[in-house]
């Protein structure tokens, strides 16, 4: 079963950016409701895509450096990188079909 790996401002380069597999990052907050929606889903897709993509979260009230680096204004917000860079951006709440086809452009 594959593991959410969750993100800090402190571990985003290496765990993110310096990482040989792409990568989603699902930008959140507990008091979030959309963002409530979305997490099911990406744990879904984290079991799918194991071993091919890297799936992780950041709590945005916890972390403030990144969320910032990115211009992050809204939640959830999901970003897809490939090669250190970021391939796509989602905001908002949005069905699994559109999040997997996202990540199927990074494979």
């Amino acid at each position: 079963m594959a593991d959410i790996l969750q993100v800090t401002d402190e571990t985003f380069e290496n765990e993110i950016v310096n990482s040989d597999l792409p990568a989603l990052v699902d930008f959140w907050a507990a008091w979030c409701g959309p963002c409530k929606m979305v997490g099911p889903v990406v744990e879904e897709l984290a079991k799918e895509y194991e071993g091919k993509v890297k799936v992780a979260k950041m709590d945005v009230d916890q972390n403030r450096e990144t969320p910032g680096r990115f211009g992050i204004r809204n939640i959830p917000t999901l970003i897809f990188f490939k090669g250190g860079e970021v391939a796509n951006t989602i905001i908002g709440a949005q069905p699994k079909s559109a999040i997997e086809e996202e990540i199927k452009k990074l494979l």
